[in-house]
């Protein structure tokens, strides 16, 4: 038995959930209609619909023929901003195929950030909002971010050719989600005009002014305040702050503030240092680089990779103080989404369920109601007609 373990890789059916569509069973775990199929080839197999599917579907490495660790190993090196050349000088890759893994990774962790973030109903009490520009090949791209501050976790990113107002109304509509209703909740952004109005857009729920029909309406939550941070720079320093507050009170913000421990006063801090964050991990947000974006598509997937992997992976140092969690914690764990620090694979190997089946509804023509005979008495034009072979109407009853 000890050698059957080593040869053939540990597997658990009840951890496993069928990802077939028409399965009756599609992502339930733990509901006994998982066994193994293969251990040779890692696959299992659903009693329900009696198909077969491998250990790897739903996870970055599906499909993939390379080994697991040297794939587990250029996304980690490509997390912490690694070149993409230099991995392909190291372990003789072919350029296209560590491009495809980064895109890949990214898009996985696309759906772990929609699966676990922004299903949490966080209170996320006090959340900063910033956007980088980015010079990339003959364009210019606007990266948006927005992290809560109390757990450092990134709760939104969204990249767009242009800075308007779909920008901003895409990336608080992802914070929104996030959101637990109805808290209180203080927004601090920089400058730019189309921020408050974005937020409002974003925090608000219907409610009915009066009972009866009748359409409801939109209010802004009661608890939510905007404050606004502006610098002006001379020759590159600060030298001049202005602070103010274009939406709810003083007195609650800065009471918001002391709950989070963000600071005394207004401030974009946190966003900024997050920003920093990325333009160093981000090899197409560095500055005077070879690795210029040409294309929206590896921005975003970039930006999901290193976000995720911030939020799940990397220890924070400001979270291990003392006046924190004093011990080496994530985000995602000060958050409460996780227990332990995730490794790169366990974050590749994770597999969003998909929702639950939910039985068609039953299609096609009604059955016809049997008619009872007419009786003599009713009139000629109710007794139903019928088509003799000579093509000539008649009663049916003629």
């Amino acid at each position: 038995m000890d050698m059957q373990k080593t040869i053939f890789p540990s597997m658990e059916p009840s951890k496993q959930f069928c990802p077939h569509s028409m399965c009756c069973a599609r992502g339930q775990i733990g509901a006994g209609n998982i066994v193994i199929h293969d251990r040779k080839r890692e696959r299992y197999r659903c009693t329900r619909c009696r198909k077969t599917f491998s250990a790897r579907r739903g996870t970055m490495l599906e499909g993939l023929r390379k080994p697991t660790e040297l794939i587990v190993i250029v996304v980690t090196l490509l997390s912490y901003g690694c070149p993409l050349q230099a991995i392909v000088h190291a372990f003789g890759l072919d350029e296209r195929t560590v491009a495809s893994w980064r895109d890949r990774a990214g898009i996985h962790c696309q759906q772990v950030h929609q699966d676990i973030v922004e299903t949490a109903q966080l209170d996320l009490q006090h959340v900063q909002a910033d956007e980088i520009r980015v010079k990339g090949c003959k364009m210019v791209a606007w990266m948006g971010l927005a992290i809560m501050v109390k757990t450092r976790l990134w709760v939104a990113g969204t990249v767009s050719r242009t800075r308007d107002r779909a920008l901003a109304d895409r990336l608080l509509q992802q914070v929104r989600r996030c959101a637990e209703p109805l808290k209180a909740l203080l927004v601090l952004t920089d400058g730019w005009c189309a921020y408050p109005g974005s937020i409002k857009r974003a925090f608000r729920e219907k409610v009915k002014a009066m009972p009866g029909r009748g359409r409801a309406r939109l209010v802004v939550w009661s608890e939510l305040h905007i404050g606004t941070v502006i610098k002006r720079t001379q020759k590159k320093r600060v030298v001049e702050v202005t602070r103010k507050m274009s939406h709810g009170s003083q007195e609650e913000a800065e009471r918001l503030l002391q709950q989070s421990q963000g600071g005394n006063v207004l401030n974009t801090a946190f966003i900024e240092r997050l920003n920093a964050t990325m333009r160093q991990r981000l090899a197409t947000l560095t500055r005077k680089c070879r690795q210029s974006a040409r294309h929206l598509r590896p921005l975003e997937t970039g930006m999901y990779l290193l976000g995720t992997t911030y939020n799940f992976c990397w220890p924070h140092h400001e979270l291990g103080k003392p006046v924190h969690e004093g011990r080496a914690c994530t985000p995602a764990m000060a958050a409460g989404l996780t227990d332990h620090i995730w490794s790169i694979s366990e974050l590749l190997h994770y597999k969003v369920a998909p929702p639950a089946w939910v039985e068609p509804k039953q299609r096609g023509r009604r059955k016809k109601q049997a008619r009872e005979p007419l009786s003599v008495a009713e009139p000629a034009r109710l007794r139903p007609l019928v088509r003799l072979r000579k093509g000539v109407l008649c009663s049916a009853t003629g």
